[in-house]
């Protein structure tokens, strides 16, 4: 991958709705040259999807997440990525990670309810049989994503008063 592939990544990954006119001016380049460039890098597998941030308390869906360590036994010939794909099959789960650490996965899920998430975990994805523990803790409020701060502190206007 060459330095332009990289400016453009990083510029896609501040705003994938930054223009191609602007890219290209930003870059110094000519817009033909950029638009040939992220089509290469969505041919090789670079770019997979584009997509907002969302800040889903300011809606009214409602839904539950969870973050959920996972504990395995690797298979033999096979390791953790035969087991990351049968766990990312399940349509609760929003991404899988291999992860160094007391665990060897994480997962990111998600359910409409409580009940269907906790269900999920206790039978479906506790009982696969490389599973050997689980720790699950859910997400109450995100304050920052993917760089994106969800709520800029006011500052205090109150005036200050000392005895």
């Amino acid at each position: 991958m060459n330095n332009l592939s990289h400016k453009v990544l990083d510029i896609l990954k501040a705003d994938c709705r930054t223009p191609l006119e602007d890219i290209s001016v930003m870059l110094g380049e000519d817009s033909v040259k950029i638009a040939a460039e992220i089509d290469k890098l969505q041919k090789d597998g670079v770019i997979l999807k584009y997509m907002p941030v969302i800040n889903w308390d300011k809606t009214d869906r409602q839904f539950v997440e969870a973050i959920i360590e996972v504990k395995v036994t690797p298979q033999k010939e096979e390791g953790f990525d035969t087991i990351a794909k049968n766990i990312y099959q399940y349509e609760e789960v929003r991404s899988v990670f291999l992860v160094s650490g007391m665990y060897d996965l994480l997962i990111l899920a998600e359910a409409p309810t409580l009940k269907e998430l906790a269900l999920f975990v206790s039978e479906k994805l506790s009982v696969i049989d490389f599973v050997t523990a689980t720790s699950t803790s859910f997400i109450l409020k995100r304050y920052k994503q993917d760089g994106v701060i969800f709520e800029i502190p006011t500052r205090d206007r109150r005036l200050l008063v000392s005895p």
